[in-house]
């Protein structure tokens, strides 16, 4: 990456983070109680993701349309098309996860300014569960060399 990708990935990773912060996803109790059907229901992280999706509809309509992104030479889209057993699985221990903590990465690495423990905690949490991760891929992919 060159110095103005590196420049709009932190613009871009603070713009968001202010976002996080001012729509107040770094309040786990907030997300938690939109996750909470059968109690006190809270809307507001449904309103923060209509935005998001809103804007993002809206804006891939025109980017989309361009012959390459402005800092790079081509999109990076996803290629795979089927759903499958890592898909639903790996969806399946982030909804756990986030269900529990209240948080999901972004939120839980802007949360770390609010200087409590809890986003500490599950930032922790993260690293492990990424790094057994790629241990088992690894793993799982020198046996298949092996055979």
């Amino acid at each position: 990456m060159n110095t103005k990708q590196y420049l709009t990935v932190f613009i871009s990773g603070l713009l968001f983070g202010l976002g996080l912060g001012f729509s107040q996803m770094i309040d786990r109790e907030r997300v938690i109680g939109f996750l909470d059907l059968a109690g006190v229901w809270d809307a507001t992280l449904l309103f923060v993701l209509g935005g998001a999706v809103t804007v993002t509809l809206i804006s891939f309509r025109f980017v989309l349309k361009l012959p390459n992104p402005l800092l790079d030479d081509k999109f990076y889209l996803p290629t795979q098309k089927n759903i499958d057993s890592s898909l639903v699985v790996g969806s399946a221990i982030f909804g756990i996860g986030w269900g529990i903590s209240g948080y999901c990465p972004g939120p839980g690495i802007t949360a770390l300014v609010l200087g409590s423990l809890n986003p500490v905690l599950f930032l922790i949490g993260l690293i492990i569960g990424s790094l057994t991760y790629k241990f088992y891929r690894d793993l799982n992919q020198q046996s298949n060399l092996n055979s």
